[in-house]
Protein backbone atom coordinates (compact mmCIF):
# COMPACT_ATOMS: atom_id res chain seq x y z
CA UNK A 1 0.00 0.00 0.00
CA UNK A 2 1.05 3.52 -0.89
CA UNK A 3 -1.30 5.63 0.93
CA UNK A 4 -3.35 5.86 3.57
CA UNK A 5 -6.94 4.31 2.39
CA UNK A 6 -5.65 4.03 -0.79
CA UNK A 7 -5.64 0.60 -3.41
CA UNK A 8 -3.83 -2.22 -2.39
CA UNK A 9 -1.25 -3.76 -5.11
CA UNK A 10 0.76 -7.08 -5.29
CA UNK A 11 4.05 -6.33 -6.70
CA UNK A 12 7.67 -7.57 -6.51
CA UNK A 13 10.17 -5.95 -3.97
CA UNK A 14 13.55 -6.99 -2.48
CA UNK A 15 13.94 -9.37 -0.09
CA UNK A 16 14.33 -8.96 3.46
CA UNK A 17 17.54 -9.30 4.94
CA UNK A 18 18.62 -11.31 7.90
CA UNK A 19 19.37 -9.26 10.93
CA UNK A 20 22.06 -11.00 13.07
CA UNK A 21 19.42 -11.99 15.79
CA UNK A 22 16.99 -12.93 13.53
CA UNK A 23 15.27 -15.53 10.83
CA UNK A 24 13.82 -15.03 7.26
CA UNK A 25 10.53 -16.74 7.37
CA UNK A 26 9.36 -18.50 4.26
CA UNK A 27 5.48 -17.51 4.63
CA UNK A 28 3.59 -20.34 4.01
CA UNK A 29 0.23 -18.96 5.51
CA UNK A 30 -0.93 -15.52 6.78
CA UNK A 31 -4.18 -14.31 8.72
CA UNK A 32 -6.56 -11.38 7.37
CA UNK A 33 -7.59 -9.56 10.32
CA UNK A 34 -8.96 -6.22 10.95
CA UNK A 35 -6.23 -5.29 13.01
CA UNK A 36 -3.99 -5.18 9.27
CA UNK A 37 -7.72 -2.67 8.46
CA UNK A 38 -6.85 -0.44 11.10
CA UNK A 39 -3.29 -0.08 9.59
CA UNK A 40 -4.75 0.49 6.30
CA UNK A 41 -7.46 3.06 7.34
CA UNK A 42 -4.71 5.35 9.27
CA UNK A 43 -5.40 4.37 12.60
CA UNK A 44 -1.79 3.26 13.42
CA UNK A 45 1.21 4.78 12.57
CA UNK A 46 3.03 3.34 9.23
CA UNK A 47 5.33 4.30 6.87
CA UNK A 48 4.79 4.13 3.14
CA UNK A 49 5.17 2.59 1.20
CA UNK A 50 4.04 -0.03 3.32
CA UNK A 51 3.12 -4.31 3.38
CA UNK A 52 0.46 -5.62 5.78
CA UNK A 53 0.38 -8.82 7.73
CA UNK A 54 1.26 -9.60 11.38
CA UNK A 55 -0.07 -13.25 11.66
CA UNK A 56 1.33 -15.92 10.13
CA UNK A 57 3.08 -19.00 9.91
CA UNK A 58 5.97 -20.98 7.84
CA UNK A 59 9.57 -22.35 7.37
CA UNK A 60 12.86 -20.41 8.18
CA UNK A 61 14.66 -20.00 5.01
CA UNK A 62 17.51 -17.99 6.34
CA UNK A 63 18.83 -17.34 9.94
CA UNK A 64 21.46 -14.99 11.79
CA UNK A 65 24.52 -15.67 13.28
CA UNK A 66 23.50 -14.58 16.85
CA UNK A 67 20.70 -17.20 16.82
CA UNK A 68 21.00 -20.26 18.76
CA UNK A 69 18.17 -22.36 18.74
CA UNK A 70 16.39 -22.64 15.47
CA UNK A 71 17.66 -24.02 12.14
CA UNK A 72 16.80 -23.47 8.71
CA UNK A 73 13.56 -26.07 7.75
CA UNK A 74 12.27 -25.34 11.35
CA UNK A 75 8.12 -24.73 10.72
CA UNK A 76 7.16 -22.01 13.16
CA UNK A 77 4.95 -19.26 14.36
CA UNK A 78 5.37 -16.05 16.22
CA UNK A 79 3.21 -13.69 18.28
CA UNK A 80 2.21 -10.30 16.30
CA UNK A 81 4.00 -8.42 19.01
CA UNK A 82 7.96 -9.12 18.51
CA UNK A 83 9.69 -8.36 22.19
CA UNK A 84 13.01 -6.45 22.08
CA UNK A 85 14.83 -9.61 24.38
CA UNK A 86 16.40 -7.06 26.25
CA UNK A 87 14.19 -5.36 28.62
CA UNK A 88 12.41 -6.84 32.10
CA UNK A 89 9.47 -6.86 30.41
CA UNK A 90 10.85 -9.62 27.97
CA UNK A 91 13.50 -10.78 30.86
CA UNK A 92 9.82 -11.59 32.57
CA UNK A 93 8.37 -13.71 30.42
CA UNK A 94 5.99 -10.57 29.22
CA UNK A 95 6.99 -9.61 26.04
CA UNK A 96 3.32 -8.98 24.87
CA UNK A 97 3.79 -5.32 26.51
CA UNK A 98 7.68 -4.31 25.83
CA UNK A 99 8.41 -1.01 25.72
CA UNK A 100 10.52 -1.57 22.87
CA UNK A 101 8.78 -3.77 20.79
CA UNK A 102 8.22 -4.72 16.80
CA UNK A 103 5.33 -5.80 14.73
CA UNK A 104 5.29 -7.07 11.73
CA UNK A 105 2.68 -5.35 9.49
CA UNK A 106 2.47 -2.45 11.74
CA UNK A 107 6.35 -1.12 12.29
CA UNK A 108 8.35 -3.29 9.64
CA UNK A 109 7.09 -4.88 6.49
CA UNK A 110 4.91 -7.46 7.01
CA UNK A 111 3.57 -11.11 6.44
CA UNK A 112 1.74 -10.26 3.20
CA UNK A 113 4.60 -11.15 1.27
CA UNK A 114 6.60 -14.43 0.57
CA UNK A 115 9.26 -13.80 2.97
CA UNK A 116 9.13 -12.11 6.24
CA UNK A 117 11.59 -11.16 9.10
CA UNK A 118 11.71 -12.10 12.84
CA UNK A 119 13.75 -10.44 14.78
CA UNK A 120 15.19 -11.48 18.32
CA UNK A 121 14.52 -15.12 16.89
CA UNK A 122 15.41 -16.82 19.97
CA UNK A 123 12.67 -15.44 22.51
CA UNK A 124 10.05 -14.36 19.82
CA UNK A 125 9.70 -17.57 17.56
CA UNK A 126 7.49 -21.43 18.28
CA UNK A 127 7.91 -24.17 16.98
CA UNK A 128 4.89 -25.43 14.91
CA UNK A 129 4.15 -29.41 15.77
CA UNK A 130 3.88 -31.49 12.19
CA UNK A 131 0.35 -32.08 12.92
CA UNK A 132 -0.62 -28.37 13.02
CA UNK A 133 -1.48 -27.49 9.28
CA UNK A 134 0.39 -24.16 8.55
CA UNK A 135 -3.38 -22.42 8.77
CA UNK A 136 -3.97 -23.30 12.24
CA UNK A 137 -0.64 -22.00 13.52
CA UNK A 138 -0.96 -18.24 11.47
CA UNK A 139 -4.15 -18.23 13.23
CA UNK A 140 -2.79 -18.21 16.76
CA UNK A 141 -0.26 -15.35 16.02
CA UNK A 142 -2.89 -12.49 17.01
CA UNK A 143 -6.45 -13.55 17.01
CA UNK A 144 -6.40 -16.96 18.92
CA UNK A 145 -4.00 -16.48 21.24
CA UNK A 146 -4.81 -12.72 22.07
CA UNK A 147 -8.37 -14.34 22.87
CA UNK A 148 -6.51 -17.51 24.69
CA UNK A 149 -4.27 -14.98 26.94
CA UNK A 150 -7.17 -12.31 27.41
CA UNK A 151 -9.82 -15.53 28.92
CA UNK A 152 -7.16 -17.35 31.20
CA UNK A 153 -4.86 -14.76 32.44
CA UNK A 154 -6.61 -11.55 32.03
CA UNK A 155 -10.00 -12.59 32.97
CA UNK A 156 -9.40 -16.07 34.98
CA UNK A 157 -12.74 -17.37 33.18
CA UNK A 158 -14.02 -20.42 35.51
CA UNK A 159 -16.23 -23.14 34.38
CA UNK A 160 -19.53 -22.43 35.13
CA UNK A 161 -19.22 -18.71 34.42
CA UNK A 162 -21.42 -16.69 32.05
CA UNK A 163 -18.68 -14.87 29.10
CA UNK A 164 -20.82 -12.29 27.08
CA UNK A 165 -18.20 -12.29 23.74
CA UNK A 166 -19.33 -9.08 21.84
CA UNK A 167 -18.13 -9.51 18.19
CA UNK A 168 -18.46 -12.82 16.09
CA UNK A 169 -15.24 -12.72 14.10
CA UNK A 170 -11.92 -14.39 13.97
CA UNK A 171 -10.76 -13.32 18.03
CA UNK A 172 -14.33 -13.44 18.88
CA UNK A 173 -15.22 -17.19 17.64
CA UNK A 174 -11.75 -18.01 19.38
CA UNK A 175 -12.76 -17.01 22.36
CA UNK A 176 -16.37 -19.32 22.26
CA UNK A 177 -14.15 -21.68 21.90
CA UNK A 178 -11.53 -21.53 24.24
CA UNK A 179 -14.32 -20.44 26.76
CA UNK A 180 -16.41 -23.58 26.04
CA UNK A 181 -13.53 -25.50 26.72
CA UNK A 182 -12.84 -23.97 30.26
CA UNK A 183 -16.43 -25.18 30.69
CA UNK A 184 -18.02 -21.62 30.87
CA UNK A 185 -21.81 -20.70 29.17
CA UNK A 186 -21.31 -18.64 26.44
CA UNK A 187 -23.77 -15.45 24.90
CA UNK A 188 -22.30 -14.61 21.85
CA UNK A 189 -23.06 -11.02 19.85
CA UNK A 190 -22.83 -9.90 16.56
CA UNK A 191 -24.77 -8.58 13.84
CA UNK A 192 -24.09 -11.42 10.99
CA UNK A 193 -26.28 -14.31 10.92
CA UNK A 194 -23.46 -16.43 9.16
CA UNK A 195 -21.57 -15.75 12.57
CA UNK A 196 -23.86 -16.50 14.89
CA UNK A 197 -24.58 -19.18 13.41
CA UNK A 198 -21.10 -20.29 13.53
CA UNK A 199 -20.25 -19.23 17.14
CA UNK A 200 -24.08 -21.40 17.99
CA UNK A 201 -22.35 -24.42 16.42
CA UNK A 202 -19.02 -23.97 18.31
CA UNK A 203 -21.52 -24.31 21.71
CA UNK A 204 -22.30 -20.60 22.65
CA UNK A 205 -25.43 -20.88 24.35
CA UNK A 206 -26.85 -18.02 23.54
CA UNK A 207 -26.68 -16.16 20.38
CA UNK A 208 -28.02 -12.20 20.20
CA UNK A 209 -28.03 -10.35 16.65
CA UNK A 210 -26.82 -6.62 17.54
CA UNK A 211 -29.46 -5.29 15.70
CA UNK A 212 -30.55 -2.33 17.80
CA UNK A 213 -31.97 -4.23 20.22
CA UNK A 214 -30.75 -3.61 23.90
CA UNK A 215 -28.22 -6.21 24.34
CA UNK A 216 -27.42 -5.78 28.23
CA UNK A 217 -30.95 -5.81 29.13
CA UNK A 218 -31.26 -9.25 27.44
CA UNK A 219 -27.75 -10.69 28.84
CA UNK A 220 -29.07 -9.67 32.20
CA UNK A 221 -32.41 -11.20 31.20
CA UNK A 222 -30.50 -15.03 30.01
CA UNK A 223 -28.29 -15.09 33.01
CA UNK A 224 -30.60 -13.73 36.28
CA UNK A 225 -28.00 -10.87 36.59
CA UNK A 226 -25.31 -10.67 33.92
CA UNK A 227 -22.09 -11.83 33.16
CA UNK A 228 -19.26 -12.91 35.17
CA UNK A 229 -16.94 -11.82 32.34
CA UNK A 230 -17.54 -9.56 29.12
CA UNK A 231 -15.16 -9.33 26.14
CA UNK A 232 -15.35 -6.45 23.39
CA UNK A 233 -13.60 -8.43 20.29
CA UNK A 234 -14.88 -5.59 17.68
CA UNK A 235 -13.50 -2.36 18.86
CA UNK A 236 -16.00 0.31 18.72
CA UNK A 237 -17.06 2.73 21.79
CA UNK A 238 -20.99 1.19 20.67
CA UNK A 239 -19.73 -2.48 21.71
CA UNK A 240 -17.24 -1.55 24.24
CA UNK A 241 -20.25 -0.08 26.36
CA UNK A 242 -22.67 -3.35 25.87
CA UNK A 243 -20.58 -6.19 26.75
CA UNK A 244 -19.57 -3.61 30.09
CA UNK A 245 -23.15 -3.03 30.62
CA UNK A 246 -23.78 -7.15 30.12
CA UNK A 247 -21.79 -7.84 33.40
CA UNK A 248 -23.02 -7.89 36.71
CA UNK A 249 -21.66 -6.70 39.98
CA UNK A 250 -18.21 -6.82 40.30
CA UNK A 251 -17.98 -8.67 36.70
CA UNK A 252 -14.57 -8.59 34.87
CA UNK A 253 -14.47 -6.99 31.50
CA UNK A 254 -11.56 -7.85 28.73
CA UNK A 255 -10.94 -4.84 25.74
CA UNK A 256 -9.45 -6.78 23.05
CA UNK A 257 -10.46 -4.87 20.04
CA UNK A 258 -8.61 -1.70 19.25
CA UNK A 259 -10.88 1.86 19.84
CA UNK A 260 -10.08 4.17 17.37
CA UNK A 261 -10.53 7.87 17.86
CA UNK A 262 -9.98 10.64 16.44
CA UNK A 263 -9.53 12.71 19.76
CA UNK A 264 -7.49 10.04 21.33
CA UNK A 265 -10.32 9.76 23.62
CA UNK A 266 -13.07 7.19 23.89
CA UNK A 267 -16.30 6.61 26.34
CA UNK A 268 -16.52 3.77 28.95
CA UNK A 269 -20.00 3.98 31.47
CA UNK A 270 -18.01 4.75 34.22
CA UNK A 271 -20.51 5.36 36.43
CA UNK A 272 -21.26 1.66 36.34
CA UNK A 273 -17.88 0.84 36.25
CA UNK A 274 -17.29 2.61 39.91
CA UNK A 275 -20.63 1.72 41.37
CA UNK A 276 -21.09 -2.06 40.79
CA UNK A 277 -17.10 -1.98 41.30
CA UNK A 278 -16.43 -3.90 37.63
CA UNK A 279 -12.74 -4.61 36.86
CA UNK A 280 -11.50 -3.31 32.98
CA UNK A 281 -8.62 -5.22 31.63
CA UNK A 282 -6.67 -5.10 28.44
CA UNK A 283 -5.42 -7.85 26.59
CA UNK A 284 -2.47 -7.30 23.83
CA UNK A 285 -1.44 -10.43 22.62
CA UNK A 286 0.56 -13.60 24.10
CA UNK A 287 4.56 -13.81 23.97
CA UNK A 288 6.15 -16.90 23.25
CA UNK A 289 6.97 -18.15 26.48
CA UNK A 290 3.27 -18.97 27.03
CA UNK A 291 2.13 -20.99 23.87
CA UNK A 292 3.11 -24.36 25.22
CA UNK A 293 0.04 -24.33 27.30
CA UNK A 294 -1.82 -23.71 24.54
CA UNK A 295 -0.59 -25.96 21.99
CA UNK A 296 -0.97 -28.77 24.07
CA UNK A 297 -4.48 -28.31 24.02
CA UNK A 298 -4.00 -27.65 20.34
CA UNK A 299 -2.45 -30.97 20.19
CA UNK A 300 -4.73 -33.11 22.08
CA UNK A 301 -7.66 -31.59 20.79
CA UNK A 302 -9.62 -29.20 22.88
CA UNK A 303 -8.76 -26.33 21.11
CA UNK A 304 -9.47 -26.64 17.17
CA UNK A 305 -8.40 -23.45 15.79
CA UNK A 306 -8.23 -25.28 12.33
CA UNK A 307 -11.73 -24.88 12.48
CA UNK A 308 -12.09 -21.29 12.28
CA UNK A 309 -10.37 -21.38 9.24
CA UNK A 310 -13.81 -20.85 6.88
CA UNK A 311 -11.02 -19.85 3.17
CA UNK A 312 -8.21 -19.53 1.68
CA UNK A 313 -7.01 -17.37 -1.10
CA UNK A 314 -4.09 -15.47 -2.93
CA UNK A 315 -2.35 -12.70 -2.50
CA UNK A 316 -4.32 -10.66 -5.42
CA UNK A 317 -7.57 -11.93 -3.60
CA UNK A 318 -6.24 -10.46 -0.05
CA UNK A 319 -5.44 -7.36 -1.34
CA UNK A 320 -8.81 -6.65 -2.81
CA UNK A 321 -10.65 -7.84 0.68
CA UNK A 322 -8.40 -5.93 3.02
CA UNK A 323 -10.25 -2.90 2.06
CA UNK A 324 -13.48 -4.22 3.32
CA UNK A 325 -12.78 -5.55 6.31
CA UNK A 326 -14.49 -3.23 8.81
CA UNK A 327 -17.88 -4.02 6.95
CA UNK A 328 -19.64 -7.30 7.76
CA UNK A 329 -17.70 -10.26 6.85
CA UNK A 330 -17.62 -14.13 6.53
CA UNK A 331 -17.90 -15.78 9.44
CA UNK A 332 -14.18 -17.31 10.81
CA UNK A 333 -10.77 -16.54 9.66
CA UNK A 334 -9.57 -15.91 6.13
CA UNK A 335 -6.04 -17.17 5.51
CA UNK A 336 -3.48 -15.73 2.48
CA UNK A 337 -1.23 -18.18 0.79
CA UNK A 338 1.24 -16.23 -0.66
CA UNK A 339 2.11 -19.23 -2.91
CA UNK A 340 -1.36 -18.81 -4.15
CA UNK A 341 -0.48 -15.47 -5.44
Amino acid sequence: MDSIRGPVAVREVADPGVPADGVVVSVRATGLCRSDWHAWAGHEEIALPHTPGHEFSGVISDIGTDVEGWQIGDRVTTPFVIGCGRCEWCAGGDAQVCPNQRQPGFTYAGSFAERVVVPAADINLVGVPDGVSFAAAAALGCRFATAYRALIARAALSGGEWITIVGAGGVGLSAVMIARALGARVIAVDRSPAALQTAAELGAEHVLAADGRDIPALVHELTGGGSHVSVDAVGSEQTASDAILSLRRRGRHVQIGLLPSASGRNAAPLARVIAWELDLLGSHGMAAVDYPGMMALIGDGSLRPQDLVQRVVGLEEGARLLPDMDAAAAAGMTMIDPQLI
